[in-house]
C-alpha cells in the first residue's frame, strides 16, 4: 500500500475509533482543512479541537474508501460517510477529499466535498 494511503487511512480509522492516533504525524501545523459543507479550519490546533469536540457530539460509523487517485502532490480519495448525532440524527453521503502534500508525505490542505443521500 502506497505510504499516502496509509495517511489517508489512518485519519479515517481516528474517526471511527473517536482517537487521535497521530494527528501531529499526518498533517502540518499550518494545515488548511475545509469540510464539506463550508467550515475551515487553518491550523492544526484548530483541527484537533474541532476533532475532540465533534466526537462529543456523534459518531462516525462508516468511512469507506472507494478508490485513490494520485497526481504529483495531490491525493484524491471517493469515498462513502455515515455518521449518527448523540441527538438521534443521521447522515450519510458520497463525497471527495483532495488533499495536498508536503514532500515528507504531511497533508497541507484538504478540502471535502459530499453528495448527500435523498431519502
Amino acid at each position: 500500500m502506497n505510504e499516502r494511503e496509509k495517511i489517508i487511512r489512518l485519519w479515517f480509522d481516528m474517526w471511527l475509533k473517536q482517537q487521535d492516533l497521530g494527528m501531529d504525524k499526518i498533517f502540518t501545523e499550518n494545515v488548511v482543512y475545509t469540510e464539506s459543507w463550508g467550515p475551515k479550519y487553518e491550523n492544526l490546533k484548530t483541527v484537533k479541537h474541532w476533532f475532540n469536540e465533534w466526537n462529543n457530539r456523534g459518531k462516525v460509523i462508516a468511512w469507506d474508501i472507494k478508490q485513490f487517485v494520485h497526481k504529483g502532490n495531490q491525493t484524491v480519495v471517493e469515498w462513502y460517510f455515515k455518521n449518527e448525532m448523540n441527538m438521534g440524527s443521521v447522515e450519510e453521503f458520497d463525497g471527495i477529499s483532495l488533499i495536498k502534500w508536503t514532500e515528507d508525505n504531511k497533508i497541507k490542505f484538504l478540502k471535502e466535498f459530499g453528495c448527500n443521500y435523498m431519502f
